[in-house]
């Protein structure tokens, strides 16, 4: 199984197509979206490429193949939009190994507020926009930073799980950071 990540596209239709792009040359079986999908954010200054019509209209052709969380600024307005459920705040995904994912954005759980974790769990979030694949603790961290806002100096970033290794990467296909699961 191999899963493709993504998180905080912020409405940006240019930020979509390259997920879209890297999504498909991935051959990944599932994409994850990690939340703050069509809304800009009041925080975050509106830049070219705003339109969250058009991210619809990219994600929901494969709403078989996607597994969504709600972020902070998704709401039941962006869910009357799409075609795949995005309301849950959270995932419990079973990896091949037998261990457990948590899929959250990580405005309510994340890495200052664990949900029910144990040694060898991955807790996969968005939120922060900055990439991290690292174990803390026994528990696995993953975020695949931000397409839209990326921060910490990082260029937009999505994320790859294969053959136990979880990996982000830049859109030009250079890993930013990676571990492997134990």
């Amino acid at each position: 199984m191999k899963l493709f990540f993504a998180s905080d596209i912020h409405g940006n239709i240019n930020a979509a197509k390259l997920v879209m792009a890297a999504y498909a040359r991935s051959g990944a079986d599932y994409m994850v979206l990690l939340g703050d999908l069509l809304n800009f954010g009041p925080r975050n200054p509106i830049i070219d490429g705003l339109d969250p019509q058009g991210v619809v209209e990219l994600l929901n052709p494969i709403a078989d193949k996607i597994i969504a969380v709600r972020g902070n600024c998704d709401s039941e307005v962006d869910q009357a939009l799409l075609h795949f459920p995005l309301m849950s705040d959270s995932h419990w995904v079973i990896l091949p190994n037998g261990k457990r994912m948590f899929l959250t954005h990580g405005h309510l759980f994340g890495p200052n507020n664990l949900p029910p974790l144990s040694p060898g769990d991955v807790l996969a979030y968005g939120h922060t926009h900055l990439p991290v694949a690292e174990e803390i603790d026994g528990i696995v961290h993953f975020n695949p930073g931000s397409v839209t806002y990326p921060r910490g100096g990082h260029v937009p970033t999505f994320g790859l799980l294969e053959e136990g290794q979880l990996q982000v990467l830049d859109f030009e296909g250079n890993v930013v950071v990676a571990t492997t699961l134990g």
